[in-house]
């Protein structure tokens, strides 16, 4: 019975996940199981799992970037803007993006590790900042121009598999690396776990979490930069949906693999879930409004099932 329940506590989400794909795929034979479904949400989704792992960084230190959605946002205007509007080659303008990007990752590590603000709300306010330079940017208008082939091609896809899909399978390997086997990764995790011991231990709270930050801006960056090689049009209001989708895929992923901690591939699984539980309904003939409700439940069941686990995960650890 222990065993049983270990298992599912590690591998519950994938057997969710499995289990998801096989309902569907009976309730939507010709629909659901496809190529196309695939491709589709492969390459829709992947935006979404790219910022779920871009707040995943610095949750393992315990801080929380809400910087993300708008770091998204106005890098996916300015992957255009800067093209079609300020004629700047697509390779310039990706670098310009990343580095802006990795900026606002650094203004929130100053803020929280420096002026010592609560992460919530300093990455809340730069959010906010950056919301209203899209706006004025844009002036509430979309942004239209030819975008080079060579940029476009960033959204392109080796048969059915999207690149995007591959982006986040490569960054997301990346990253497991950093948190399995890296001194670095280990830090951040003491950090969100014991601050107290890893102070004594010598860690640096101050360096790491701003070096999480600005890892997360990056991606983020990246993301926007993936997204408007999708869109081909510049959309001042994008960037906020991806906001609880991304919480609520770092949260629920802290339920598997490694319960009670926040881990890439039980990011990666719980970002799928999600994607395939919309993709399902949604062919099921689900209204609008499904997706944003349930994306508000499955946050705040997210919360309350990585509580549990990381109190579990301290009781045994105690007892041992």
């Amino acid at each position: 019975m222990q065993t049983l329940t270990r298992i599912f506590s590690v591998w519950g989400l994938l057997i969710l996940l499995v289990a998801l794909i096989v309902l569907f795929s009976v309730l939507s034979p010709s629909t659901f199981p496809t190529p196309f479904t695939f491709t589709s949400v492969a390459n829709n989704r992947a935006i979404y799992a790219l910022a779920a792992l871009a707040v995943m960084i610095p949750m393992t230190a315990n801080q929380f970037d809400l910087s993300v959605a708008g770091v998204i946002g106005i890098s996916q205007i300015l992957a255009i803007g800067l093209q079609t509007q300020q004629g700047l080659p697509w390779w310039l303008t990706c670098l310009i993006v990343l580095a802006i990007g990795a900026l606002v990752g650094l203004i929130n590590g100053v803020l929280v590790t420096r002026i010592y603000i609560n992460s919530f709300i300093a990455t809340l306010g730069t959010g906010s900042v950056l919301l209203g330079i899209l706006q004025w940017y844009t002036e509430g208008r979309q942004v239209i121009g030819r975008l080079p082939p060579e940029f476009t091609a960033l959204s392109g896809r080796i048969g059915p598999v999207p690149f995007a899909l591959l982006y986040v399978l490569a960054i997301g390997a990346a990253l497991w690396v950093v948190f399995t086997y890296l001194p670095f990764g280990r830090r951040l995790y003491v950090l969100g776990e014991n601050p107290k011991a890893a102070e004594l231990n010598g860690i640096s709270a101050s360096r790491n979490i701003t070096l999480a930050l600005i890892i997360g801006g990056l991606v983020s960056a990246f993301a926007g930069l993936v997204l408007q090689a999708q869109l081909r049009i510049g959309q001042s209001t994008v960037g906020q949906e991806f906001l609880l989708p991304a919480f609520t895929g770092a949260l629920l992923g802290a339920t598997a693999i490694k319960p009670g901690r926040t881990n890439v591939w039980g990011t990666l699984i719980a970002v799928a879930v999600l994607a395939v539980t919309v993709a399902g309904l949604n062919q099921l003939g689900a209204p609008f409004f499904v997706e944003p409700l349930f994306n508000g439940i499955m946050l705040i069941v997210a919360v309350g099932l990585s509580m549990t686990a990381a109190r579990r995960r301290e009781r045994i650890a105690t007892e041992q």
